[in-house]
């Protein structure tokens, strides 16, 4: 079963789960709502004077290549791991 509402959540931060959500272990997923396609982390670090992101230059070169790289404009290398454990050993070799 899947429930989706959006809801605001008020300056308490206490919620009221609609009665259509079973009782017992549940996930919930939050994701912040936004009025544009900017993700929440670009919102959150832009001057809001002059509107440019608050990174350094290798940081937005960084992270506009990852975001092409998902789009599948350049070839993706990414690594993807499993577990914790599995990208600290990833971290941890000479590779």
């Amino acid at each position: 079963m899947t429930i989706t509402q959006t809801i605001d959540i008020p300056a308490d931060r206490r919620i009221t789960v609609p009665r259509e959500v079973p009782t017992g272990p549940v996930i919930l997923t939050f994701t912040p709502a936004s009025s544009t396609d900017e993700c929440p982390l670009c919102a959150k670090h832009r001057n809001p004077e002059t509107g440019e992101l608050r990174f350094n230059t290798e940081t937005i070169i960084g992270m506009q290549e990852v975001d092409d790289m998902l789009a599948g404009k350049i070839p993706n290398t990414l690594k993807k791991f499993n577990s914790l454990e599995e990208m600290l050993e990833d971290l941890d070799s000479d590779d």
